[in-house]
């Protein structure tokens, strides 16, 4: 086994990146911290939200503060596939077709108000995100590594020009997050001109896209102990068993729950995963992907996932020292 970076060197990248974020977008960090596990999980996050909350500012400043490329979508009904994914065209000069790559192709991809792109254009967009690639006119284009989708949406179903998500969709997204009211002392920090967009100008990356890309291939080194494993198959099982959805959560669903729970393990500076890594990550992990069972009421959703976690039984916590073998 190849013993990497001690985990504190990891922890430390992220939490600049949370802190420096933390900065822009004022009040709970819980969100910025769930995002960034995604990140390094190697998944992507659906912000859903009312408008006026700071998605859009926050998917901004993830994308500076994780630095690479970064290109930008906004959701409209007229809106191609090939304005996502690029075109073939031919030049004119060399009589050569040449193709032209579209906003995927960058690090850091914002794709704003998702769901008022058509269904067409949006399966384009997660087909990028499953398969890291793009096909265009039969010819197959890698994606840059690394390659972070936040996607925002309003939550309100039935708004005119809307396209909701289905729910093979919304499993592409590693997570769904909302980012709530900011609360009284944070609104008023913001009032007084603290964070927000001016502060969003001053942000630079916290770390090499190099050290982004050795984070995320080092996620798989945390350890999972074979009682976590199985902890965290109890509740993806509880889930499936107490929502009766016509749509039951997947093997997917299980892989980026445990994969989410070893970024934030790593953030967190451990080695190896414990039962409160499963917990602090299985809401925003699982309950987008069962909103069929609650007539798309997401926050529904969150709360039935978080009561189907309390009963699911603890196992006790890895001795902090252990390591894969």
């Amino acid at each position: 086994m190849t013993v990497g970076p001690p985990a504190t060197d990891q922890a430390g990248a992220i939490r600049a990146l949370v802190d420096q974020v933390s900065g822009v977008v004022l009040g709970d960090p819980t969100p910025i911290r769930l995002a960034a596990a995604a990140f390094l999980a190697g998944g992507h996050v659906l912000f859903e939200d009312v408008p006026g909350v700071g998605k859009t500012l926050l998917a901004k400043a993830l994308a500076r503060s994780i630095g690479g490329s970064f290109g930008r979508v906004q959701g409209t009904p007229d809106l191609l596939p090939s304005d996502v994914t690029g075109i073939t065209f031919l030049e004119e000069d060399t009589r050569e077709w040449t193709f032209r790559p579209g906003p995927l192709f960058n690090n850091v991809v914002l794709v704003d108000e998702l769901n008022r792109a058509t269904p067409r254009t949006q399966s384009a967009l997660l087909e990028a995100m499953a398969e890291g690639q793009v096909t265009v006119d039969g010819v197959t284009h890698p994606l840059p590594d690394p390659f972070f989708v936040v996607a925002t949406q309003n939550p309100q179903s039935g708004d005119l020009g809307t396209f909701p998500l289905v729910g093979g969709q919304r499993d592409r997204f590693s997570v769904s997050l909302s980012m709530g009211l900011p609360g009284r002392e944070a609104e008023l920090r913001v009032l007084a001109g603290k964070g927000g967009d001016h502060a969003l100008a001053n942000l630079r990356p916290t770390a090499d896209l190099a050290v982004w890309q050795r984070l995320r291939h080092e996620v798989d080194d945390v350890y999972l102990h074979p009682l976590v494993a199985s902890y965290a198959l109890d509740v993806v099982d509880t889930v499936r068993n107490r929502t009766g959805s016509r749509q039951p959560l997947s093997t997917r669903a299980s892989l980026a729950l445990v994969q989410l729970a070893r970024a934030h393990a790593m953030a967190g500076g451990l080695s190896h995963v414990a039962p409160d890594d499963v917990q602090a990550v299985a809401v925003a992990g699982l309950a987008h992907r069962i909103i069929d069972a609650t007539n798309d009421d997401l926050p529904t959703a969150r709360t039935w996932v978080g009561e189907f976690l309390r009963q699911v039984p603890t196992p006790p916590s890895p001795d902090r020292e252990t390591r894969a073998r």
